[in-house]
């Protein structure tokens, strides 16, 4: 139970911060400004919460990274099933906070949707929000199943190097689909948004449920397959 409370905190924190950040500032890549600051606040969050929660759950926070733990013989089923509802719970009661505090406090949300994740910089196009988010989660997936190997040796500095590759993919993606790569973090700003009224983050949240599991499973198999080569 402890593991499952430390991936409900984990997953609050990151959307609480990461998403709050992005409804502050916005995340037009025109501005270029909130756009930093938004990348940034997710890949904060990572390093914080690995140093934070890392030691007790590993610190997934994320369906997509739970899921390549799994095909990489790191987590039991049942572990798996309880890490995701916790992320997902995290993630939709650090939406509803944010809701609150903009609402009470008369602040504006400069995404429009909770810094849900949309398809606008694509066109609309859910084959090309697919490809960009499958792409990205495969090497943020990958890169977290080489930093915590036993073997890589790379010790107290994973959580920085998982950290700065979160806000890596951001900087690409924010642009073109807001940057999901985690099924939880797409969620529950989807969920809070069409509690309010606006239905438009959970029309499309099929892709940023689908594209992340398919590149976290897809991380885990090459990085199997790329280990045993090496073996």
């Amino acid at each position: 139970m402890k593991k499952y409370i430390a991936e409900f905190i984990g997953t609050f924190v990151l959307v609480f911060l990461g998403c709050g950040t992005a409804m502050l500032v916005g995340c037009d890549a025109v501005n270029g400004g909130g756009y930093i600051l938004t990348a940034l606040a997710f890949g904060l969050v990572i390093v914080g919460m690995a140093y934070c929660v890392g030691n007790i759950s590993g610190c997934h926070i994320n369906p997509a990274v739970s899921l390549g733990v799994l095909l990489s013989g790191g987590m039991k089923s049942k572990d798996f099933v309880g890490y995701v509802i916790s992320q997902c719970l995290g993630a939709t009661a650090g939406s509803a906070l944010l809701l609150a505090i903009f609402k009470l406090g008369g602040v504006e949300d400069m995404t429009g949707g909770l810094g849900s994740n949309g398809l606008a910089g694509v066109n609309g196009s859910a084959v090309a929000g697919l490809l960009v988010e499958l792409v990205l989660t495969f090497i943020f997936v990958l890169t977290i199943l080489g930093v915590t190997d036993s073997d890589a040796g790379h010790g107290s500095f994973g959580g920085l190097i998982i950290g700065l590759t979160l806000t890596l993919v951001h900087i690409l993606g924010i642009g073109l689909t807001g940057t999901s790569v985690n099924p939880a973090r797409s969620f529950g700003p989807a969920l809070i948004a069409a509690i309010t009224g606006n239905t438009a983050p959970i029309a499309c949240l099929w892709v940023f449920v689908l594209a992340p599991l398919a590149g976290g499973a897809l991380a885990a198999f090459a990085y199997k397959a790329l280990k045993a080569a090496k073996e």
